[in-house]
């Protein structure tokens, strides 16, 4: 496998590159840029964070799980490229100077890296910028000094890479959704690989081998958002950092719980039918989509069918999909007026959920006309809470009116105890979760992050 890319403003030609080898093995062990650190090595710390620079503009994104091919036309950029070719430092390297942002210096590349892409991106929101860079020394309040003062500096042009011309078509990385379609039926057994921030923990963690796969970032068709009638139809490609921005106006609930979806370095990578497919019940995007009605879009060849998006998890590990098809695309309501979401976890930023809960529920003369309620974290897959449900609908929603929704929980969730909750903290988070749903369309401020001491 061949890849060609820019390396810090100089072109890179690969060839018989392993197409599991990563970017930061790669860039340690072949090129010495040992600036690019291996923390955790699964996309949590950011101390691998590099700069990738692609026809969508620049982003952040981990090294430790992005993988050669990934890499095939686009320019990478690591902290050693970050300063002028003449020595001179970067603002944002400056800055963390001044401000004393730097003690023990292991996470630091991966700070500067994710500032210097939010200094390209004229972002000023430093808070989710860097909540994917764990710092276990220095504090945050330096740093974020650092971030401010920084976003005041002119941007320095020697980090704005053209892209590398020649390159090829990509190596693997079927270009439409009619290639991928027909590719993967003949290789049923092969792994798909959209941003690898679930695969490449697969190789890190895992240690296995994937002897045949197939990249899909070339899929131009699937990385659309099309509006169709009232409905609209969601690519399986579309990066859950993209979908966040997109849906922020006509989704703002489910645009504000993808903010706490990993990192920023993950969202930009990530993407949503990813999500989908892996079948996690933990995962953060299937329980909104569930509750706004999602219907999901599977391929095989030429055959295509559709399906709630609840009926395609059945089991702990196990999806409605049969070998060769794959996820093409969901679609749900163009807006969610309704809709409210919760998620529980021990951090706010970049942690796993305990329990994810979204409501859409729609009320008329004081008393609920529909609702429709999903959960991730309360049972094997992401699933509905049908008594629940059953038990709003026609009932006042009030305190007093909602009692019965509440006690109906036992009915439908048997959650199980692990490190992340016990099953009784997570049946009475989600009986909260409803509550505070109730408060807040009541006008009650019950976000935590706007709740004064």
């Amino acid at each position: 496998m061949d890849v060609t890319f820019l390396l810090n403003g100089e072109r890179v030609e690969l060839r018989g590159v392993d197409p599991t080898t990563t970017a930061l093995d790669w860039l340690r062990e072949r090129r010495g840029l040992t600036g690019t650190k291996e923390g955790c090595n699964e996309g949590d710390c950011g101390a691998c964070t590099v700069m990738l620079r692609d026809e969508g503009g620049v982003r952040a994104v981990n090294a430790c799980i992005l993988f050669l091919p990934q890499l095939h036309g686009k320019a990478l950029r690591t902290v050693e490229g970050i300063a002028a070719p003449d020595g001179a430092l970067h603002p944002v390297q400056q800055a963390m100077v001044d401000h004393h942002g730097s003690q023990c210096g292991f996470c630091t590349p991966g700070f500067v890296v994710s500032m210097a892409v939010a200094r390209e991106q004229g972002r000023r929101d430093h808070d989710d910028v860097l909540a994917g860079n764990l710092c276990r020394c220095t504090g945050y309040a330096p740093i974020v000094k650092a971030a401010e003062a920084a976003a005041e500096a002119p941007a320095p042009g020697w980090v704005v890479d053209a892209l590398p011309e020649g390159c090829g078509p990509a190596p693997v990385a079927p270009d439409s959704a009619d290639a991928l379609a027909a590719w993967y039926l003949d290789n049923p057994d092969a792994t798909l690989i959209a941003g690898a921030t679930d695969v490449g923990l697969w190789v890190t963690k895992q240690l296995r081998a994937l002897p045949k796969v197939a990249f899909l970032h070339a899929c131009a068709d699937l990385q659309r958002i099309d509006r169709q009638g009232d409905r609209l139809r969601i690519g399986a490609g579309v990066t859950v950092a993209r979908l966040r921005a997109d849906l922020a106006e006509s989704h703002p609930a489910f645009a504000e719980l993808l903010r706490r979806f990993a990192s920023e370095q993950v969202r930009a990578a990530a993407t949503i039918g990813g999500n989908i497919a892996n079948g996690s019940p933990i995962g953060d995007a299937p329980p909104a989509l569930i509750a706004m009605g999602a219907t999901l879009h599977l391929r095989r060849g030429d055959e295509r069918r559709e399906m709630p998006l609840e009926d395609f998890f059945l089991d702990y590990g196990r999806q409605d999909r049969r070998p060769g098809e794959f996820v093409e695309a969901v679609t749900i309501p163009a807006a969610a007026p309704n809709l409210t979401c919760h998620k529980l976890s021990k951090r706010f930023d970049q942690d796993i959920s305990a329990v994810c809960g979204c409501f859409d529920i729609a009320v008329a003369e004081g008393a609920v006309i529909a609702a429709r309620v999903a959960f991730g974290g309360m049972a094997g897959v992401p699933k509905r809470a049908a008594a629940v449900e059953a038990a709003l609908v026609g009932a006042p929603f009030t305190e007093d009116g909602i009692a019965p929704a509440l006690a109906a929980f036992d009915r439908d969730f048997t959650p199980l105890t692990d490190m992340r909750a016990s099953a009784a903290y997570r049946l009475a988070a989600a009986r909260a979760m409803l509550v505070r749903t109730l408060r807040a369309r009541a006008g009650e401020t019950v976000n935590l992050l706007e709740i004064g001491p």
